[in-house]
């Protein structure tokens, strides 16, 4: 496999002026963005990981560079101590007011809160507690052109045990405070067929309210819009995007962003199991009836001409990290509010990751010192290079691919030495168990490969010589989603519990490379 660009595993910028969906082909889940002047900015869902609320920035809507997280720990620090993947950050919303930079997301256990900031790479203010309740998702705001401030807001059943409703808001301008107990704007039980609507995107063109919004679930539903002269109704509605002929399930929430040059353009995610919530970019115009028309007549396209704008390099997220300095890069999080003392500081290159003690060692679902990051394509292959500094038995380390079943590949400290070890759990299952018998590894080094095919189908492959010896280990292994999240790459390093110094694992050059 090679890499289509340097670093990257996939290219949606196809340098001939058109584009490929999906345009970001990794889990952004619940994507929303904007446009400030000639820039574009993107956050998506991060539920239980720190740091969160990630933000993308574009010139072209196609070509995304991940420039950092508004969010640096989840709040009540208590409550995101350990792994909790489907709770957090839910379906964010992003806006531009006043001259600041604005994002909403509902915790379905605290309610909506709020941050701001004058720059989107920061800094962001403390999260603000909007409304308080069980079960409020999927906030947006709206300051309208009288300078009245609004926010719509969904509920989660599993919380509420409500759904497929919009309640909405006055707000003050100053985004602080709501200023009335809410109104059912939108009961979707009373437009037939209509489900799981949710997500909704507040905006205003030519004296109408607009609510661009899915319903019919994740995985099977359509994009609905709903206009109103009125922000509290009653509204219209019609499907504007939906599947119709094409391979593109869902389409699922986004964002209606306009250009410099007077386009519309729309970005939706697309559920593709353990790959998670990938993003499309649809052409959008206004019909003469004055309602949005979505990607090909209302069918996702495949690919289109790219959005009118200067020419930019292709780009996409960072995968790659040589970790230098001992730092990691901005692509990875951890899967829980980190401890101080999670990575080793030195002055080289390569990550040191401390041999965190724990007495969930044979669970990494469990473990909150886990750093990952996204699965960048649907065909790719990872490599990084491990030593195991550790004198304590037990003590191990490795690169995983992990979801509600796990793989992993990597040392393991003995009373005898260092052996190279593969395990893996199932998702019924609560400890690991090996893929493979362990095997010596004297050096206490190994390089680790996992190569990733259609479906996330996993080859695990080892080398602990100096050549391109590659070994496969242990059957294929296929990766599995986390509710709500799609499968993850990790590294990890852990010690039982105990006294003493347990030692760090030393990760050098991450490197992915993907089919072109």
């Amino acid at each position: 496999m090679t890499s289509s660009v340097s670093g990257h595993v996939w290219r949606a910028d196809q340098g001939d002026g058109t584009y490929r969906n999906p345009v970001l082909n990794a889990d952004w889940s619940d994507p929303d963005a904007i446009r400030v002047g000639d820039d574009y900015y993107l956050t998506a869902s991060s539920f239980g990981r720190a740091p969160g609320l990630p933000i993308l920035h574009s010139r072209d809507l196609v070509n995304w560079r991940l420039i950092g997280h508004a969010l640096e720990r989840l709040e009540p620090e208590e409550s995101f101590a350990a792994p909790r993947h489907d709770c957090g950050v839910w379906a964010p919303s992003i806006r531009h007011h006043d001259g600041r930079f604005w994002i909403f997301w509902g915790d379905p256990d605290t309610g909506i809160h709020q941050i701001n900031a004058p720059d989107p790479r920061g800094p962001w203010t403390r999260p603000h507690l909007l409304k308080a309740g069980k079960g409020l998702i999927d906030p947006c705001p709206l300051w309208d052109e009288d300078g009245a401030a609004y926010l719509v807001h969904a509920w989660a059943k599993s919380r509420a045990g409500v759904k497929n409703r919009l309640t909405g808001h006055r707000m003050s301008p100053d985004g602080t405070a709501l200023l009335d107990e809410g109104t059912l704007i939108v009961d979707a039980d009373a437009i037939p067929g209509w489900f799981t609507l949710e997500g909704p995107k507040l905006y205003q063109r030519d004296g109408w309210f607009w609510i661009l919004a899915p319903a019919g679930s994740v995985a099977t539903g359509w994009q609905g819009a709903l206009r109103s002269r009125d922000f509290f109704g009653p509204y219209e509605h019609r499907t504007v995007l939906a599947q119709g002929r094409t391979d593109i399930n869902g389409p699922h929430q986004g964002a209606w962003v306009d250009t410099p040059a007077g386009e519309d353009w729309f970005l939706h995610f697309q559920q593709r199991g353990a790959y998670g919530r990938v993003v499309h970019l649809q052409p959008m115009e206004w019909a003469e009836d004055g309602w949005p028309v979505m990607g090909d007549r209302g069918e996702p396209v495949a690919s289109y001409r790219k959005p009118k704008a200067d020419p930019q390099p292709p780009e996409a997220p960072a995968t790659d990290d040589g970790f230098p300095g001992g730092r990691y890069g901005r692509q990875w999080s951890w899967t829980a509010n980190p401890a101080p003392v999670l990575t080793t500081a030195h002055s080289g290159d390569g990550l040191w990751l401390t041999c965190h003690r724990t007495a969930d060692a044979d669970d990494l679902r469990r473990l909150p010192n886990v750093l990952v990051q996204r699965l960048p394509a649907e065909e790719f292959t990872v490599t990084v290079e491990l030593s195991l500094h550790s004198q304590v038995p037990g003590a191990k380390a490795g690169l995983a691919v992990l979801g509600d079943a796990f793989g992993w590949i990597g040392l393991e400290r003995t009373a005898n030495g260092t052996r190279l070890v593969h395990r893996f759990a199932d998702v019924a299952t609560e400890h690991e168990r090996d893929a493979e018998p362990p095997r010596d590894a004297p050096d206490g080094r190994a390089h680790l490969r996992i190569e990733v095919t259609r479906n996330a189908r996993c080859r695990f492959l080892t080398n602990t010589g100096t050549g391109n010896s590659w070994h496969p280990s242990g059957p294929v292994f296929a990766a599995t989603p986390w509710r709500w999240v799609g499968a993850l790459l990790g590294l990890f390093a852990t010690a039982p519990k105990g006294q003493g110094t347990p030692g760090y694992a030393d990760f050098k050059n991450f490197r992915t490379e993907g089919a072109s």
